[in-house]
């Protein structure tokens, strides 16, 4: 059978935390209880990459990650380690900002459609004269030269042997036969500069009219990240020699797939893929919407667990707050002189738009060349389509429905482009056609850029809503609903990763888990919030709510983090300011709300005073939703550094780097308070998110024979809705939910859950306690949360 892991524990590899670092910590992963070391991407990326998905060389381990002996050296001490590997792996672009390390795209640079590896890049030959443009410029091409910043250097080198074309600290292969001889004295003169570059592979090209006129496919919006045409069978075997070397070598036994949706046929890269590797444990990075299934026909184990975020989020949040809240933002764009809000389901259709239009226009160019025929209104038409899919994209024949729901919203939204859709729709409709294959591409970059980086920073009622994998038009999941989605995914993809943070998400587990009592307490927002923004204000009244959410959650947290967060949230939400036009004084006031919160006495005094009054049911959310991702279905994975409170927000914050010395100091210290029956407090150590880490994950680990299935246990009482209980066959989970609502009735009272007759053990605090009804105000006295097992099948001994 198919090796799995029970839990995984992900590792940014990085210059700074390369392979022989990563090493050094196994025995403290081991020691935390994790199952498998999950490893970001290690082929060769861009110099100074930190996050290494701008993979440059795909035959060798980046020798600033550690190489491949850095690779065989962690692998060796993983495994006396008793851990499992699982490796990151980017097959749908490669990196080409600095063309020069990259040997593919250099040797395309300079030999144009007569290098092997134009096959290998996804480049619209026909587009703009056969040549790669390239968007560098400050300014357009002539002016660029007029100044001098382009210049022609005929040094021969060994990998441009006929000389280069440099841009300040860019430089760029020439074509064999570049320069004339009666050109060499002349080269400094702008008409011949002018002459040579015209007489490359390549176009340099300013870097504005990139969306418009790029002829080559890209990651999302990303110019420096080039699509890889994957399903070529060379470009396969070539792209992905080196990891299968790993895993025939067994110094890996599981590849995560970062993007599918990015490449031509997904479901027959899989297939590829568990053919070359004998089918190892895989995972694809794959976002599903509300209520979307994953192709059952994937040879996959499942998805990296956005959906499972999702989940866990909203069961605890409290749905007494959502007419509040909405009032809340209503009252903020109002007071601010906004139009009244939209829909989410408008919001999106309307920032989709404005991606396909406008950074996505060179794909939409694409595809209207892709046409049998000239239609008017073509590129109208299809922006509409793209902005009227619901999902990342579908993968037809199958997903036909959310291709024909498109078409309708579309004609509804727009009968004037009735003719247009008419003709265009059954060309999308035949996966038979290039122009149906890349409109399914397409899809993916119009909603991760319309929704997860444009809309998520424009609906800002509350926080946690807008997470990478979820609809903030869903509010909130009961605990029937919570039961529900996870016996499916107990049925379906049990082996399926499920998340708490990441690399992507916008905010760690622990702001989410503390924004989330808002939803309980949204006057008191409101009244802070007032007191807040009169104290700073962008004038932006939605903007002010969310970065005082970012601030409120992450508090305590650096100036610098926060500045650092206020800008990319206001250019991403692209209202007021944006990367391509910042508007100065908008961002003047913006970072004028960060300071106050360090500077201004009004401020500081009532941000602290809030921090400090929902920090206590923040922690309870915080450990609740730890347990529940830890002991439900799935294969919970605990980002690095996590095992503590996680307060970071969107990248590069949440790659700061992670102190594993202070945390194996700390579980030392957890496990020998266990030992002597004593239980760390819940404050701002956050060893009592350790102990509840390390704990689960170690019976997880150890006992898994009581992990088989999932089955939702009864809770009796008054407070019965502040409880969530299961049975995942011999271990039982019971956590705490809405804990504001259950302070303020008075706590647990009578209420119990009903648990098998027998003496149990519960394994976060080694208490024992008889079955039947059992006391929620006794089980969960010392932590909010509890797993029971067995008393004669456990001793906590073993969990040690």
């Amino acid at each position: 059978m198919k090796r799995h892991p029970s839990s995984t524990y992900r590792l940014q590899i990085r210059e700074t935390f390369d392979l022989d670092a990563a090493a050094s910590v196994t025995a403290y992963l081991r020691d935390l209880g994790v199952s498998w070391a999950y490893l970001s991407p290690l082929l060769t990326a861009t110099p100074g990459s930190d996050h290494g998905y701008d993979v440059v060389d795909p035959t060798r381990v980046d020798p600033a990650r550690g190489g491949a002996a850095g690779l065989d050296r962690f692998a060796a001490a993983a495994r006396e380690a008793g851990l499992g590997i699982l490796v990151d792996t980017v097959p749908n672009h490669m990196g080409v900002s600095q063309p020069r390390v990259n040997p593919w795209w250099w040797d395309l640079l300079r030999q144009g459609r007569s290098s092997r590896y134009a096959e290998a890049f996804d480049v619209d030959g026909e587009f703009g004269g056969g040549r790669v443009r390239v968007p560098i410029l400050g300014a357009e091409l002539d002016e660029a030269i007029a100044n001098g910043e382009v210049v022609v250097d005929p040094e021969p080198a060994d990998d441009a042997p006929d000389g280069l074309l440099r841009y300040y600290d860019n430089a760029y292969p020439l074509a064999a036969g570049s320069i004339a001889d009666d050109e060499r004295d002349r080269l400094g003169m702008p008409e011949i500069v002018r002459t040579v570059h015209d007489r490359q592979h390549y176009e340099l090209m300013f870097w504005r009219r990139e969306a418009a006129e790029l002829n080559y496919r890209r990651f999302f919006a990303v110019t420096t990240l080039a699509g890889v045409r994957v399903e070529v069978p060379w470009v396969f075997d070539e792209s992905h020699a080196e990891i299968l070397r790993w895993v025939r070598e067994g110094l890996v036994d599981g590849l995560r797939i970062d993007h599918p949706d990015g490449l031509a046929d997904p479901g027959g890269y899989l297939d590829r893929l568990a053919e070359a590797t004998g089918g190892v444990y895989v995972l694809v990075e794959k976002i599903l919407e509300h209520g979307e299934a994953l192709p059952a026909w994937w040879k996959t184990a499942g998805t990296t667990g956005y959906d499972a975020m999702a989940e866990i989020d909203r069961v605890l949040i409290d749905p007494a707050g959502e007419s509040r809240l909405d009032a809340l933002d209503a009252a903020l764009r109002t007071d601010t002189g906004l139009p009244a809000g939209t829909s989410w389901h408008d919001l999106i259709h309307d920032t989709k738009r404005t991606i396909a239009e406008t950074i996505q226009a060179a794909e939409v160019a694409r595809l209207v060349r892709l046409l049998d025929e000239p239609v008017t209104g073509a590129a109208d038409a299809l922006a509409e389509l793209l902005a009227c899919v619901a999902v990342y994209r579908s993968y037809l024949p199958a997903g036909r429905e959310h291709l024909d729901a498109a078409v309708a919203e579309a004609l509804r939204r727009r009968p004037d482009l009735a003719g247009a859709i008419d003709v265009i729709g059954p060309q999308l409709a035949d996966p038979e056609r290039e122009v149906s294959r890349r409109f399914e591409q397409t899809t993916g970059p119009v909603m991760a850029k319309g929704v997860e980086d444009t809309a998520f920073y424009r609906a800002t009622r509350l926080g946690p809503l807008t997470e990478v994998g979820g609809d903030p038009s869903v509010f909130s999941l009961d605990a029937a609903g919570f039961h529900a989605a996870q016996a499916a995914r107990q049925a379906s993809w049990p082996q399926a990763m499920t998340a708490r943070s990441t690399h992507d998400t916008k905010r760690g587990e622990d702001v989410r888990a503390r924004l989330a009592v808002l939803a309980e307490m949204p006057e008191r927002w409101a009244e802070v919030l007032e007191d807040l923004r009169s104290a700073a204000s962008s004038g932006h009244g939605p903007f002010d709510s969310l970065l005082w959410q970012a601030i409120v959650g992450a508090w305590p947290a650096s100036r610098e983090r926060l500045h650092a967060y206020a800008e990319k949230a206001a250019r991403e939400a692209g209202e007021m300011t944006s990367w391509w036009d910042p508007d100065a004084d908008f961002e003047d006031r913006m970072h004028a709300v960060v300071d106050a919160a360090f500077d201004d006495e009004r401020a500081a005094a009532a941000l602290s005073s809030f921090v400090d009054e929902i920090a206590a049911p923040g922690w309870v959310n915080s450990l609740s939703a730890k347990v529940l991702q830890l002991t439900g279905p799935g294969v919970p994975d605990v980002y690095q550094g996590s095992e503590l409170w996680e307060d970071s927000l969107v990248d590069p914050d949440n790659r700061r780097a992670v102190d594993f010395g202070e945390r194996a100091r700390l579980l030392s210290e957890v496990d020998e308070a266990f030992d002597r029956g004593e239980h760390p407090p819940i404050d701002d150590s956050a060893r009592a998110k350790l102990r509840v880490t390390s704990r689960a994950l170690r019976l997880r680990r150890d006992r898994p024979e009581l992990f088989t299935r999932y089955t939702p246990m009864t809770v009796v009482g008054d407070a019965a809705a502040h409880a969530i209980a299961f049975d995942r066959g011999g271990a039982i989970t019971v956590a705490t939910r809405l804990p504001v609502g259950l302070a303020a009735r008075g706590g647990w009272g009578e209420t119990a859950v009903l648990c098998p007759v027998g003496s149990w053990t519960d394994a976060l605090t080694g208490r024992r306690v008889d079955g039947g009804a059992v006391a929620l105000g006794d089980l969960l006295a010392v932590y909010p949360v509890a797993v029971l097992v067995p008393t004669g099948d456990q001793r906590h001994e073993e969990t040690t």
